[in-house]
């Protein structure tokens, strides 16, 4: 056996007994971004991926939308606030577009949930999700949205 095939087959060995015992192998989490630093510095979070953890408040279903060139609909989008111990900003779940569905919010008012998203901030232009459907951004309007790819509930 060569000196490479010594280390790496007890190290496979090692791992598949791991795996078969069914033993937590720890991952480390991405870290998480405070709300309050985002509403601190919008222009620097501007379409940044970040995770944020807190609970949800005020849960809202949308009525389905146009996409941004008007011709297809979007079904199953909501809004929320997601609050931290310091800061509370709007969450955005955009719907599916294309196919009308019935899709029921994925989290309810006081649940406990790590989002990550991507941070719209003010004066960029783009878009943000209103209870109107897409809506331009404006410098004065001051609108900073999360807009969620992936909602996990927390475990405590």
């Amino acid at each position: 056996m060569t000196t490479s095939a010594r280390i790496v087959v007890p190290l496979v060995v090692v791992l598949l007994i791991l795996i078969g015992a069914n033993t937590p192998i720890l991952v480390r989490a991405e870290e998480t971004t405070s709300i309050q630093q985002i509403l601190d510095e919008p222009r620097i979070y501007h379409l940044r991926h970040v995770t944020l953890r807190g609970t949800v408040r005020d849960v809202q279903p949308l009525d389905p939308y146009s996409a941004a060139d008007g011709k297809i609909a979007c079904y199953g989008a909501y809004l929320f606030r997601l609050e931290d111990d310091e800061a509370t900003i709007p969450v955005a779940v955009l719907g599916i577009c294309g196919r009308p569905i019935v899709r029921d919010p994925e989290v309810e008012d006081g649940d406990r949930i790590e989002v990550s998203a991507t941070i719209q901030a003010p004066s960029h232009g783009g878009y943000y999700l209103s209870f109107k459907g897409l809506k331009m951004a404006t410098e004065q309007e001051g609108v900073v949205q999360a807009v969620a790819d992936r909602i996990l509930p927390i475990v405590e």
